[in-house]
Protein backbone atom coordinates (compact mmCIF):
# COMPACT_ATOMS: atom_id res chain seq x y z
CA UNK A 1 0.00 0.00 0.00
CA UNK A 2 1.76 3.84 -1.18
CA UNK A 3 0.51 6.92 -2.64
CA UNK A 4 1.99 6.23 -5.96
CA UNK A 5 -0.17 3.16 -6.57
CA UNK A 6 -3.33 5.64 -6.64
CA UNK A 7 -2.13 7.13 -9.85
CA UNK A 8 -2.13 4.28 -11.55
CA UNK A 9 -5.29 2.83 -10.56
CA UNK A 10 -7.00 6.50 -11.43
CA UNK A 11 -5.38 5.76 -15.09
CA UNK A 12 -6.56 2.51 -15.73
CA UNK A 13 -10.04 2.56 -13.62
CA UNK A 14 -11.05 6.86 -14.56
CA UNK A 15 -8.60 7.38 -17.55
CA UNK A 16 -10.94 10.50 -18.81
CA UNK A 17 -11.85 12.01 -15.71
CA UNK A 18 -10.11 15.58 -15.04
CA UNK A 19 -7.50 14.85 -12.60
CA UNK A 20 -5.75 18.47 -11.85
CA UNK A 21 -6.27 22.11 -13.44
CA UNK A 22 -3.55 24.61 -12.78
CA UNK A 23 -2.84 27.63 -15.19
CA UNK A 24 -3.36 25.94 -19.34
CA UNK A 25 -2.92 22.63 -17.92
CA UNK A 26 -6.67 20.67 -18.10
CA UNK A 27 -5.29 16.88 -17.50
CA UNK A 28 -7.35 13.81 -16.88
CA UNK A 29 -5.99 11.26 -15.09
CA UNK A 30 -4.69 9.16 -17.21
CA UNK A 31 -2.67 12.27 -19.10
CA UNK A 32 -1.60 13.02 -15.42
CA UNK A 33 -0.40 9.72 -14.47
CA UNK A 34 2.30 9.74 -18.09
CA UNK A 35 3.78 13.20 -17.02
CA UNK A 36 4.28 11.54 -13.08
CA UNK A 37 5.73 8.41 -14.81
CA UNK A 38 8.07 10.62 -17.53
CA UNK A 39 9.46 11.99 -13.64
CA UNK A 40 9.14 9.23 -11.87
CA UNK A 41 11.64 7.56 -14.76
CA UNK A 42 13.95 10.87 -15.01
CA UNK A 43 14.12 10.82 -11.30
CA UNK A 44 15.47 7.25 -11.05
CA UNK A 45 17.64 7.83 -14.24
CA UNK A 46 19.62 10.25 -12.03
CA UNK A 47 20.41 7.84 -9.48
CA UNK A 48 17.74 8.84 -6.95
CA UNK A 49 16.72 5.46 -4.96
CA UNK A 50 14.48 4.71 -2.70
CA UNK A 51 14.38 6.72 0.54
CA UNK A 52 16.58 9.33 -0.99
CA UNK A 53 15.67 13.01 -0.40
CA UNK A 54 14.59 15.32 -2.89
CA UNK A 55 13.83 19.09 -2.29
CA UNK A 56 11.42 21.61 -3.79
CA UNK A 57 11.95 25.43 -3.42
CA UNK A 58 8.74 25.94 -5.50
CA UNK A 59 5.75 28.09 -5.78
CA UNK A 60 2.32 26.65 -6.81
CA UNK A 61 2.36 25.09 -9.93
CA UNK A 62 2.05 22.03 -11.78
CA UNK A 63 5.29 20.69 -11.52
CA UNK A 64 5.46 20.68 -7.84
CA UNK A 65 2.75 18.43 -7.52
CA UNK A 66 4.72 15.77 -10.19
CA UNK A 67 7.61 15.69 -7.88
CA UNK A 68 4.94 15.08 -5.01
CA UNK A 69 3.38 11.95 -6.98
CA UNK A 70 7.32 11.28 -8.58
CA UNK A 71 8.80 10.76 -5.12
CA UNK A 72 5.62 8.30 -4.08
CA UNK A 73 6.12 6.13 -7.05
CA UNK A 74 10.14 5.73 -6.76
CA UNK A 75 10.05 5.55 -2.70
CA UNK A 76 12.08 9.11 -2.71
CA UNK A 77 11.20 11.58 0.01
CA UNK A 78 9.63 14.91 -1.08
CA UNK A 79 11.02 18.02 1.31
CA UNK A 80 8.67 20.96 0.24
CA UNK A 81 10.60 23.96 1.40
CA UNK A 82 9.14 27.86 1.77
CA UNK A 83 10.18 29.94 -1.12
CA UNK A 84 10.42 32.65 1.60
CA UNK A 85 13.50 30.92 3.28
CA UNK A 86 16.75 32.77 2.90
CA UNK A 87 19.57 31.31 1.79
CA UNK A 88 21.41 30.50 5.68
CA UNK A 89 18.00 29.14 6.10
CA UNK A 90 18.16 26.98 2.89
CA UNK A 91 21.50 25.90 3.87
CA UNK A 92 20.33 24.75 7.18
CA UNK A 93 17.32 22.92 6.20
CA UNK A 94 18.80 21.20 2.77
CA UNK A 95 21.25 19.79 5.48
CA UNK A 96 19.50 18.72 7.88
CA UNK A 97 17.20 16.49 5.69
CA UNK A 98 20.26 15.14 3.95
CA UNK A 99 18.74 16.47 0.43
CA UNK A 100 20.07 14.49 -2.46
CA UNK A 101 18.06 16.59 -5.12
CA UNK A 102 16.82 20.06 -5.61
CA UNK A 103 14.12 21.49 -8.01
CA UNK A 104 13.71 25.39 -8.23
CA UNK A 105 12.64 28.29 -10.07
CA UNK A 106 14.94 31.00 -12.17
CA UNK A 107 14.03 33.66 -9.38
CA UNK A 108 14.89 31.88 -6.33
CA UNK A 109 18.24 30.38 -8.16
CA UNK A 110 20.32 33.06 -7.08
CA UNK A 111 19.68 31.95 -3.53
CA UNK A 112 20.53 28.20 -4.42
CA UNK A 113 23.77 29.51 -5.76
CA UNK A 114 24.87 31.31 -2.71
CA UNK A 115 25.11 27.78 -0.75
CA UNK A 116 25.79 25.29 -3.47
CA UNK A 117 29.52 24.72 -2.12
CA UNK A 118 28.51 24.06 1.23
CA UNK A 119 26.05 21.43 0.16
CA UNK A 120 28.39 18.77 -0.84
CA UNK A 121 26.02 15.82 -0.71
CA UNK A 122 24.20 17.29 -4.02
CA UNK A 123 25.37 16.21 -6.82
CA UNK A 124 25.81 19.23 -9.92
CA UNK A 125 23.46 17.31 -12.05
CA UNK A 126 21.13 16.83 -9.49
CA UNK A 127 19.96 20.50 -9.71
CA UNK A 128 16.88 21.27 -12.09
CA UNK A 129 14.75 24.66 -13.01
CA UNK A 130 11.54 24.42 -13.27
CA UNK A 131 10.42 27.16 -15.94
CA UNK A 132 11.44 28.08 -19.55
CA UNK A 133 14.40 29.94 -18.72
CA UNK A 134 18.02 28.04 -18.15
CA UNK A 135 20.43 28.97 -15.46
CA UNK A 136 23.95 27.79 -16.00
CA UNK A 137 24.19 25.02 -13.68
CA UNK A 138 21.39 23.79 -13.71
CA UNK A 139 18.97 20.81 -15.82
CA UNK A 140 15.92 22.11 -17.38
CA UNK A 141 12.99 20.42 -16.18
CA UNK A 142 11.32 19.96 -19.56
CA UNK A 143 14.25 18.71 -20.72
CA UNK A 144 14.62 16.11 -18.32
CA UNK A 145 11.24 14.48 -18.55
CA UNK A 146 11.90 14.96 -22.44
CA UNK A 147 14.47 11.82 -22.12
CA UNK A 148 12.05 9.73 -19.86
CA UNK A 149 9.47 7.06 -20.94
CA UNK A 150 5.77 7.48 -20.08
CA UNK A 151 5.54 3.32 -18.38
CA UNK A 152 5.04 2.77 -15.16
CA UNK A 153 8.41 2.96 -13.24
CA UNK A 154 10.45 0.10 -12.06
CA UNK A 155 8.98 -1.27 -8.48
CA UNK A 156 11.37 0.06 -6.00
CA UNK A 157 9.29 -1.94 -3.27
CA UNK A 158 7.81 0.80 -1.38
CA UNK A 159 5.79 -0.27 1.56
CA UNK A 160 3.08 2.25 3.69
CA UNK A 161 5.92 2.13 6.29
CA UNK A 162 8.15 3.59 4.08
CA UNK A 163 8.71 7.59 4.26
CA UNK A 164 6.95 9.77 1.87
CA UNK A 165 7.93 13.41 2.94
CA UNK A 166 9.67 15.87 5.51
CA UNK A 167 7.37 18.66 6.07
CA UNK A 168 9.06 21.34 7.81
CA UNK A 169 7.30 23.32 10.66
CA UNK A 170 6.39 26.69 9.88
CA UNK A 171 8.58 27.98 12.37
CA UNK A 172 6.44 30.56 14.03
CA UNK A 173 8.16 30.03 17.62
CA UNK A 174 11.47 29.14 16.35
CA UNK A 175 13.45 26.80 14.65
CA UNK A 176 11.42 24.26 11.96
CA UNK A 177 11.46 20.82 13.00
CA UNK A 178 11.22 17.74 10.11
CA UNK A 179 7.93 16.44 10.58
CA UNK A 180 8.05 12.94 9.03
CA UNK A 181 5.10 11.18 7.32
CA UNK A 182 4.95 8.08 5.88
CA UNK A 183 2.97 6.37 3.16
CA UNK A 184 0.75 5.16 5.62
CA UNK A 185 0.04 8.51 7.27
CA UNK A 186 -0.92 10.03 4.25
CA UNK A 187 -3.81 7.63 2.90
CA UNK A 188 -5.37 7.94 5.74
CA UNK A 189 -5.07 11.38 4.97
CA UNK A 190 -7.13 10.34 1.83
CA UNK A 191 -9.27 8.26 3.52
CA UNK A 192 -10.45 10.14 7.03
CA UNK A 193 -10.59 13.51 5.18
CA UNK A 194 -12.96 12.22 2.35
CA UNK A 195 -15.04 11.01 4.94
CA UNK A 196 -14.90 13.77 7.42
CA UNK A 197 -15.67 16.38 4.32
CA UNK A 198 -18.50 13.78 3.00
CA UNK A 199 -16.39 14.14 -0.22
CA UNK A 200 -16.93 11.96 -3.67
CA UNK A 201 -14.81 11.11 -6.65
CA UNK A 202 -17.46 13.39 -8.20
CA UNK A 203 -16.03 16.20 -5.56
CA UNK A 204 -13.90 19.36 -7.05
CA UNK A 205 -11.73 20.95 -4.73
CA UNK A 206 -10.20 24.67 -5.29
CA UNK A 207 -6.76 25.43 -3.73
CA UNK A 208 -4.62 28.47 -3.96
CA UNK A 209 -2.74 28.25 -0.46
CA UNK A 210 0.48 27.16 -0.66
CA UNK A 211 0.80 23.78 -1.29
CA UNK A 212 4.39 23.46 0.86
CA UNK A 213 1.81 23.95 3.64
CA UNK A 214 0.60 20.74 5.18
CA UNK A 215 -2.40 21.96 5.70
CA UNK A 216 -2.52 21.66 1.67
CA UNK A 217 -3.14 18.08 2.38
CA UNK A 218 -6.47 18.24 3.89
CA UNK A 219 -8.06 18.14 0.45
CA UNK A 220 -5.18 17.33 -1.64
CA UNK A 221 -4.87 13.86 -0.75
CA UNK A 222 -8.82 12.90 -0.50
CA UNK A 223 -9.26 14.19 -4.04
CA UNK A 224 -6.00 11.96 -5.27
CA UNK A 225 -7.79 9.09 -2.83
CA UNK A 226 -11.25 9.29 -4.40
CA UNK A 227 -9.99 9.88 -8.11
CA UNK A 228 -11.63 13.18 -7.99
CA UNK A 229 -10.61 16.89 -9.48
CA UNK A 230 -8.19 19.22 -7.79
CA UNK A 231 -8.03 22.99 -9.02
CA UNK A 232 -4.81 24.46 -8.18
CA UNK A 233 -3.91 28.76 -7.92
CA UNK A 234 -0.71 30.33 -8.34
CA UNK A 235 -1.82 32.39 -5.19
CA UNK A 236 -5.16 33.67 -3.40
CA UNK A 237 -6.84 36.32 -4.96
CA UNK A 238 -9.95 36.50 -3.65
CA UNK A 239 -11.85 37.83 -7.05
CA UNK A 240 -10.06 35.22 -9.08
CA UNK A 241 -11.14 32.22 -5.94
CA UNK A 242 -14.82 33.69 -6.37
CA UNK A 243 -14.82 33.54 -10.29
CA UNK A 244 -13.22 30.02 -10.30
CA UNK A 245 -15.34 28.24 -8.12
CA UNK A 246 -18.65 29.68 -9.68
CA UNK A 247 -17.21 28.44 -13.31
CA UNK A 248 -15.87 25.00 -12.21
CA UNK A 249 -18.42 24.48 -10.04
CA UNK A 250 -16.25 23.63 -7.31
CA UNK A 251 -17.58 21.82 -4.08
CA UNK A 252 -14.67 21.88 -1.44
CA UNK A 253 -12.12 24.55 -0.22
CA UNK A 254 -9.92 24.70 2.44
CA UNK A 255 -9.29 28.90 3.66
CA UNK A 256 -7.40 30.40 6.24
CA UNK A 257 -8.63 32.88 8.47
CA UNK A 258 -7.08 35.69 6.78
CA UNK A 259 -8.37 34.36 2.94
CA UNK A 260 -11.95 34.35 4.62
CA UNK A 261 -12.05 37.71 5.82
CA UNK A 262 -10.90 38.60 1.56
CA UNK A 263 -13.16 36.43 0.39
CA UNK A 264 -15.98 38.67 2.76
CA UNK A 265 -14.39 41.35 1.58
CA UNK A 266 -14.37 40.89 -1.90
CA UNK A 267 -15.71 43.29 -4.65
CA UNK A 268 -17.54 40.25 -6.41
CA UNK A 269 -18.17 38.24 -2.93
CA UNK A 270 -22.12 36.83 -3.81
CA UNK A 271 -23.41 34.11 -2.50
CA UNK A 272 -25.32 32.73 -5.86
CA UNK A 273 -21.62 32.77 -7.14
CA UNK A 274 -20.72 30.09 -4.55
CA UNK A 275 -23.72 28.25 -4.36
CA UNK A 276 -21.90 25.13 -5.77
CA UNK A 277 -19.76 25.00 -2.39
CA UNK A 278 -20.70 22.14 -0.27
CA UNK A 279 -17.73 22.88 2.11
CA UNK A 280 -15.91 25.73 3.36
CA UNK A 281 -12.76 24.12 5.69
CA UNK A 282 -11.64 27.42 8.28
CA UNK A 283 -7.75 25.90 9.00
CA UNK A 284 -4.39 27.31 10.03
CA UNK A 285 -5.84 29.73 13.10
CA UNK A 286 -9.06 30.45 14.72
CA UNK A 287 -11.23 31.74 12.74
CA UNK A 288 -12.77 34.54 14.92
CA UNK A 289 -17.06 34.38 15.75
CA UNK A 290 -17.49 37.87 13.96
CA UNK A 291 -16.20 36.52 11.10
CA UNK A 292 -17.70 33.03 11.34
CA UNK A 293 -21.02 34.77 11.91
CA UNK A 294 -21.14 36.71 8.69
CA UNK A 295 -19.44 34.03 6.70
CA UNK A 296 -22.48 31.52 8.44
CA UNK A 297 -25.11 33.71 6.86
CA UNK A 298 -24.39 34.17 3.50
CA UNK A 299 -23.38 30.73 3.24
CA UNK A 300 -25.18 28.77 5.65
CA UNK A 301 -24.22 25.22 6.08
CA UNK A 302 -21.20 24.72 4.30
CA UNK A 303 -19.12 25.67 7.50
CA UNK A 304 -16.59 23.33 8.50
CA UNK A 305 -13.31 24.47 11.33
CA UNK A 306 -10.53 22.19 11.66
CA UNK A 307 -8.02 22.19 15.05
CA UNK A 308 -5.03 20.36 13.85
CA UNK A 309 -1.21 19.77 14.05
CA UNK A 310 1.42 18.75 11.51
CA UNK A 311 2.26 16.41 13.87
CA UNK A 312 -0.78 14.56 13.29
CA UNK A 313 -4.25 15.07 15.54
CA UNK A 314 -7.23 17.04 14.18
CA UNK A 315 -10.38 17.43 15.60
CA UNK A 316 -12.99 18.70 13.02
CA UNK A 317 -16.29 21.02 13.58
CA UNK A 318 -18.46 19.44 11.36
CA UNK A 319 -21.47 21.78 9.25
CA UNK A 320 -23.98 20.08 10.69
CA UNK A 321 -22.27 20.48 14.32
CA UNK A 322 -22.21 24.35 13.93
CA UNK A 323 -25.33 25.31 14.90
CA UNK A 324 -24.98 23.65 17.91
CA UNK A 325 -21.90 24.30 19.13
CA UNK A 326 -20.71 27.79 17.41
CA UNK A 327 -17.49 28.13 19.50
CA UNK A 328 -16.21 25.11 19.58
CA UNK A 329 -13.49 23.41 17.23
CA UNK A 330 -14.90 19.77 17.19
CA UNK A 331 -14.67 16.44 17.73
CA UNK A 332 -12.05 14.15 16.99
CA UNK A 333 -12.84 11.87 13.36
CA UNK A 334 -13.54 8.05 14.01
CA UNK A 335 -10.09 6.52 15.37
CA UNK A 336 -8.82 9.89 16.71
CA UNK A 337 -8.92 10.34 20.65
CA UNK A 338 -8.38 13.27 23.07
CA UNK A 339 -7.91 14.19 26.32
CA UNK A 340 -6.70 17.45 28.58
CA UNK A 341 -4.26 16.92 31.00
CA UNK A 342 -3.02 18.74 33.47
CA UNK A 343 0.97 20.35 33.89
CA UNK A 344 1.56 16.99 35.59
CA UNK A 345 0.16 15.16 32.78
CA UNK A 346 -3.26 14.00 34.89
CA UNK A 347 -6.30 14.30 32.08
CA UNK A 348 -8.78 16.60 33.97
CA UNK A 349 -12.57 16.62 34.15
CA UNK A 350 -14.81 18.21 31.29
CA UNK A 351 -14.93 22.39 31.63
CA UNK A 352 -11.54 22.63 32.86
CA UNK A 353 -8.89 24.17 30.61
CA UNK A 354 -5.31 22.35 30.09
CA UNK A 355 -2.81 20.84 27.62
CA UNK A 356 -4.81 19.03 24.24
CA UNK A 357 -3.48 15.78 23.62
CA UNK A 358 -4.32 13.24 21.27
CA UNK A 359 -4.13 10.33 19.02
CA UNK A 360 -4.57 8.82 15.64
CA UNK A 361 -3.97 7.20 12.19
CA UNK A 362 -2.10 10.59 10.96
CA UNK A 363 0.74 10.71 13.88
CA UNK A 364 3.93 11.33 12.61
CA UNK A 365 6.41 8.87 12.89
CA UNK A 366 9.18 11.57 14.31
CA UNK A 367 10.90 14.66 13.91
CA UNK A 368 13.54 14.20 11.58
CA UNK A 369 16.68 13.03 13.69
CA UNK A 370 15.95 14.89 16.63
CA UNK A 371 14.27 11.72 18.33
CA UNK A 372 14.82 13.50 22.11
CA UNK A 373 12.22 16.29 20.86
CA UNK A 374 9.94 13.42 19.36
CA UNK A 375 9.89 11.90 23.03
CA UNK A 376 9.22 15.07 24.81
CA UNK A 377 5.83 15.97 21.93
CA UNK A 378 4.72 11.66 21.70
CA UNK A 379 4.43 10.73 25.58
CA UNK A 380 3.14 6.81 25.44
CA UNK A 381 1.40 7.48 22.23
CA UNK A 382 0.02 10.80 22.56
CA UNK A 383 0.88 13.72 20.94
CA UNK A 384 1.25 16.61 23.73
CA UNK A 385 0.08 20.01 21.58
CA UNK A 386 1.07 22.78 23.59
CA UNK A 387 -2.12 24.05 22.93
CA UNK A 388 -5.04 24.88 26.13
CA UNK A 389 -8.67 23.94 25.49
CA UNK A 390 -11.56 21.99 27.13
CA UNK A 391 -13.79 19.69 26.44
CA UNK A 392 -17.64 20.30 26.86
CA UNK A 393 -19.69 17.86 28.62
CA UNK A 394 -20.49 16.36 24.95
CA UNK A 395 -16.65 15.75 23.89
CA UNK A 396 -16.63 19.08 21.96
CA UNK A 397 -12.96 20.60 21.95
CA UNK A 398 -12.98 24.23 23.08
CA UNK A 399 -9.72 26.22 22.48
CA UNK A 400 -8.38 28.77 24.52
CA UNK A 401 -4.96 29.96 23.22
CA UNK A 402 -1.34 28.62 22.44
CA UNK A 403 0.15 27.99 25.99
CA UNK A 404 3.69 29.90 24.17
CA UNK A 405 0.72 33.02 23.56
CA UNK A 406 -0.42 32.93 26.87
CA UNK A 407 0.23 36.32 28.60
CA UNK A 408 0.11 36.31 32.75
CA UNK A 409 -0.05 39.57 34.11
CA UNK A 410 0.09 40.47 37.62
CA UNK A 411 -0.30 36.43 37.99
CA UNK A 412 -3.40 36.02 36.40
CA UNK A 413 -3.60 33.95 32.74
CA UNK A 414 -4.76 36.20 29.92
CA UNK A 415 -5.67 34.57 26.51
CA UNK A 416 -4.93 36.99 23.59
CA UNK A 417 -7.62 34.71 21.59
CA UNK A 418 -10.50 36.48 24.06
CA UNK A 419 -9.49 39.85 23.33
CA UNK A 420 -9.00 39.41 19.70
CA UNK A 421 -12.39 38.11 19.50
CA UNK A 422 -13.46 42.13 20.89
CA UNK A 423 -11.42 43.78 19.14
CA UNK A 424 -12.40 42.75 15.47
CA UNK A 425 -15.86 44.05 16.76
CA UNK A 426 -14.82 47.28 15.75
CA UNK A 427 -16.36 48.37 12.33
CA UNK A 428 -12.82 50.12 11.11
CA UNK A 429 -10.41 46.41 12.17
CA UNK A 430 -9.97 44.09 9.54
CA UNK A 431 -7.69 41.70 11.49
CA UNK A 432 -6.18 41.78 15.10
CA UNK A 433 -3.25 39.73 16.73
CA UNK A 434 -3.25 40.22 20.82
CA UNK A 435 0.26 38.89 22.18
CA UNK A 436 2.29 40.03 25.66
CA UNK A 437 5.11 42.17 26.21
CA UNK A 438 7.52 42.62 29.23
CA UNK A 439 5.89 45.08 31.93
CA UNK A 440 7.89 46.24 34.93
CA UNK A 441 4.63 46.46 37.28
CA UNK A 442 2.97 43.07 35.63
CA UNK A 443 5.88 41.59 34.31
CA UNK A 444 3.62 41.26 31.08
CA UNK A 445 1.12 43.08 29.49
CA UNK A 446 -1.13 42.79 26.29
CA UNK A 447 -1.08 44.91 23.46
CA UNK A 448 -2.50 44.74 20.30
CA UNK A 449 -1.66 45.23 16.36
CA UNK A 450 -4.46 45.45 13.51
CA UNK A 451 -5.02 45.83 10.28
CA UNK A 452 -7.79 48.35 8.82
CA UNK A 453 -10.89 47.97 6.66
CA UNK A 454 -10.50 49.34 3.17
CA UNK A 455 -11.21 53.47 3.77
CA UNK A 456 -11.34 53.28 7.65
CA UNK A 457 -10.36 56.45 9.44
CA UNK A 458 -8.97 55.43 12.90
CA UNK A 459 -6.12 56.33 14.89
CA UNK A 460 -4.85 53.70 17.68
CA UNK A 461 -5.79 55.94 20.63
CA UNK A 462 -9.68 55.51 19.53
CA UNK A 463 -9.17 52.33 18.99
CA UNK A 464 -6.95 51.90 22.20
CA UNK A 465 -10.11 53.06 24.35
CA UNK A 466 -12.41 51.48 22.94
CA UNK A 467 -11.10 48.10 23.20
CA UNK A 468 -10.73 48.93 26.99
CA UNK A 469 -14.35 49.75 27.39
CA UNK A 470 -15.56 46.51 25.89
CA UNK A 471 -12.98 44.02 26.70
CA UNK A 472 -14.78 41.99 30.03
CA UNK A 473 -12.18 42.35 33.10
CA UNK A 474 -9.50 44.90 33.69
CA UNK A 475 -6.55 42.67 33.01
CA UNK A 476 -7.72 42.10 29.35
CA UNK A 477 -7.03 46.33 28.77
CA UNK A 478 -4.58 46.66 26.22
CA UNK A 479 -1.94 49.08 26.62
CA UNK A 480 -0.88 50.06 23.40
CA UNK A 481 -2.48 49.76 19.82
CA UNK A 482 -0.20 49.40 16.54
CA UNK A 483 -1.89 50.16 13.15
CA UNK A 484 -0.31 48.08 10.59
CA UNK A 485 -0.61 47.91 6.54
CA UNK A 486 -0.46 44.01 7.17
CA UNK A 487 0.71 41.44 9.45
CA UNK A 488 3.87 39.35 8.80
CA UNK A 489 2.97 35.57 8.04
CA UNK A 490 4.37 32.56 7.31
CA UNK A 491 3.98 30.47 4.24
CA UNK A 492 0.94 29.02 5.67
CA UNK A 493 -0.91 32.20 6.57
CA UNK A 494 -0.44 32.27 10.10
CA UNK A 495 0.20 35.76 11.63
CA UNK A 496 3.65 35.81 12.93
CA UNK A 497 3.34 37.00 16.47
CA UNK A 498 6.84 36.52 17.14
CA UNK A 499 7.99 39.10 14.59
CA UNK A 500 5.10 41.63 16.06
CA UNK A 501 6.60 41.03 19.25
CA UNK A 502 9.54 42.09 18.60
CA UNK A 503 8.87 44.86 16.66
CA UNK A 504 7.29 46.30 19.71
CA UNK A 505 9.92 45.22 21.90
CA UNK A 506 12.59 47.68 19.56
Amino acid sequence: MNVGSLFSRHARYRPDHLAVVCNHHRLTWQQFNKRINKLSNAILSLGIKKGDKIATILPNCLELLEIYWAAAKTGAVVVPLSTMLRPNALHALLNNADVLMVFTQKEFASAVDKIRKDLPKIDPSRYILVGEETVKGYKNYNDLLAGAGEMEPPDTGIADSDDFNIMYSSGTTGMPKGIVHNHYIRIMYGTCFASAFRMTPESIALHAGAIVFNGAFLDLMPIVFLGGTYILQDSFDPLSFIETIEKEKVTHVVLVPSQIVSLLNAPNFSPGKLSSLEMILSVGAPLLMEHKTKLCKELPGRFYELYGLTEGFVTVLDKYDYSRKPKSVGTPPPLFEIKIVDNDGKEVPAGTVGEICGRGPILMTGYYKQADLTRQTVIDGWLHSGDLGYLDDDGFLYLVDRKKDMIISGGVNVYPRDIEEIVVQHPAVKEAAVFGIPHERWGETPVAAVTLTPGANVDAEHLKSWINEHVGAKFQRVSAVSILEEFPRNVAGKILKRQLRESFNR
